[in-house]
């Protein structure tokens, strides 16, 4: 089993300062293996609302939840919202006899109950599938290639991974998102999530879209918050201030997992990767999301111009201005973009990422280096 260091340090951290920890991601991501290394599935303290014999014993979930020590954990939440008022109650208790960490496969925005009801007691932490600093620098190219949901990136072959996945997109569309009480007909969600994936890292433009797939203008935006709200596209604000210039102001899109969004776009290995039109697109998505993963910023953004000026990631951490690059080369030089940037964010550094090996300065404050070794670096 891999090791996920980096998901179980936050999660013992989050529980050391939180009453209740929602840990939440996709179906599939690893959620259930991370929690059953605080609690053996064969406890008492374990409820997994999937399985019958769980929801037999919360049938009086008050009688089943009081009187437990320790950790308690609660796969599945999504099913059960009813738990949440008592959750607050057990959660306020003093002295407090149990923590409770809550597993979920929706956000805190489709989560709203839990947001509002458990206010104050709640910490949330994101689980994606596997990072790259837990597989290490060795494992880069089959890690972009093959996404992070660890039945994809562990599968035998080439050919098992992209079945896998293929077979994921489907049941999520067709079995999870009505589970989550959304009624949207599955092919207009697996439309528009290829229309998605063939905008990976460009600016939304709901209009294109909304033309493309014959709908108005904020059913596509209904769409693109359903999907990020899952976890399965991100949406990366911009950033704009006062320059005496026009700045774009509409959000760029991901799909957050790259082996998804291969699988989205046909590319079924590294040679149909490198060979595709959207390789340099698929390189940033992927170095944009371990980036985020590793540095955890308080704030992230990106950045353009209307004059051409951009620069990918626009990160705000402890109060410094840290700007990221995400070059698909083999030895990124310093741009007239870079020096903009640098100038008129005011950056007090800026990382220029790519996927080689070697770590070197292209001028003051700029400095290009190793993916892997950013992410291990933290």
């Amino acid at each position: 089993m891999i090791n996920r260091k980096s998901d179980l340090e936050l999660v013992r951290a989050a529980l050391k300062r939180s009453r209740v920890v929602a840990l939440l991601g996709p179906r599939q991501s690893g959620k259930t293996t991370l929690a059953r290394q605080f609690v053996p599935a064969d406890s008492l303290n374990y409820f997994d609302l999937e399985d019958p014999q769980s929801l037999a014993r919360l049938s009086e979930p008050d009688t089943a939840l009081r009187p437990l020590k320790r950790l308690v954990v609660i796969d599945e939440i999504q099913r059960r919202p009813d738990l949440f008022p008592l959750l607050r109650v057990l959660a306020d208790r003093k002295p407090l006899p149990a923590r409770f960490l809550i597993l979920g496969s929706a956000s805190p925005d489709l989560l709203k109950q839990s947001s509002e009801t458990l206010a104050g007691r709640l910490e949330t932490v994101s689980l994606e599938g596997f990072r790259l600093a837990d597989l290490g620098a060795a494992a880069q190219a089959r890690h972009w290639v093959r996404g992070g949901f660890p039945l994809s990136y562990t599968a035998h072959t080439e050919a098992d991974s992209l079945a896998w996945r293929r077979q994921f997109l489907q049941t999520f569309l067709e079995r999870d998102i009505p589970q989550l009480g959304i009624t949207i007909p599955a092919v207009a969600l697996r439309r528009f999530w290829n229309m998605v994936a063939h905008y990976h890292g460009q600016i939304w433009n709901a209009a294109e879209l909304a033309r493309a797939l014959a709908i108005n203008e904020s059913t596509v935006r209904r769409y693109l918050d359903l999907m990020a709200g899952v976890f399965m596209v991100r949406q990366l604000p911009p950033w704009f201030e006062n320059l005496g210039k026009r700045q774009v102001k509409a959000p760029k899109v991901y799909v957050r997992d790259t082996g998804l969004l291969h699988a989205l776009l046909g590319i079924a290995n590294q040679r149909d990767l490198e060979l595709h039109p959207k390789v340099g697109a698929s390189w940033e998505g992927y170095a944009v999301e371990e980036v985020l993963k590793a540095l955890r910023p308080d704030e992230a953004y990106f950045w353009a111009t209307h004059q051409g000026a951009e620069l990918d990631l626009l990160l705000f951490k402890h109060g410094r201005r840290i700007g990221i690059e995400c070059k698909r080369a083999d030895a990124p030089t310093l741009t007239p973009s870079m020096h903009i940037a640098l100038a008129d964010l005011k950056l007090d550094e800026l990382r220029v990422v790519y996927p080689g090996k070697k770590r070197y300065t292209l001028a003051k404050k700029v400095e290009v280096v190793p993916l892997a070794e950013l992410v291990d670096a933290k």
